[in-house]
């Protein structure tokens, strides 16, 4: 059974040598770099090579709230044809430095129509997309904030990069960010897994020491 994302890697990595065939561009995206100006539509969708960006709206009452994460090998933004008002006012930002492969919506299209394989991950990679915003606007919205916290960790630990282990590199403001809580709640909540010695913390970074018991901690739908 499918669980929560809050990162999305390797969902298309089957077709890496499939894009490489197909009419693209190569870009190169540095650190903190903007993928999309600021009110552009996303006109453009990318199969991440390498890298890792941040997907985040900042909301008119200044207040940021960052929505996924997505590493190599998978495809963002999802193909679609309309172009929504919403998409205007969120940020995707590199976090780290980035290689893609850019395809114009007309050349996604032509794969989507021609691959049946491609179009039912598209489909998928939707369907997992809408249970993570699912989960965050319904379950999240009624859990305490310890349980809050422990489920991002959580679901963090196990989605990220193999070779990321179960360090978190993501700094207080960025995890409060994710989960619409203030630095208090944040705050409170991670000090009292500290005293638990269920994780440890770092500048910019945390450590999860006993994933068993921060799943313990968790919530049902986790």
């Amino acid at each position: 059974m499918l669980i929560p994302r809050y990162f999305f890697s390797h969902d298309f990595s089957q077709f890496a040598e499939y894009f490489m065939s197909q009419p693209h561009k190569k870009r190169t995206f540095y650190k903190d770099e903007l993928l999309w100006k600021v009110g552009q539509p996303h006109d453009t969708i990318h199969y991440i090579i390498s890298g890792v960006e941040m997907n985040y709206a900042d909301h008119e009452s200044g207040h940021r709230r960052i929505i996924s994460f997505h590493g190599d090998g998978t495809v963002f933004p999802g193909y679609h044809q309309h172009q929504y008002k919403i998409e205007r006012a969120l940020v995707t930002q590199a976090l780290t430095d980035m290689r893609v492969l850019e395809f114009t919506i007309p050349q996604f299209q032509t794969m989507f129509e021609q691959n049946t394989a491609l179009s039912e991950q598209v489909v998928n990679w939707y369907s997992m997309y809408v249970n993570s915003l699912l989960f965050s606007s319904i379950h999240q919205e009624y859990n305490s904030s310890l349980v809050k916290i422990c489920n991002l960790l959580y679901l963090l630990t196990i989605n990220q990069p193999a070779d990321a282990g179960t360090r978190i590199e993501l700094t207080q403001d960025e995890l409060a960010e994710l989960l619409g809580l203030s630095r208090v709640q944040l705050t409170r909540g991670l000090s009292a897994l500290r005293q638990q010695k269920i994780i440890s913390t770092s500048r910019g970074a945390i450590q999860v020491l006993d994933l068993p018991r921060l799943l313990s901690l968790c919530s049902s739908e986790v």
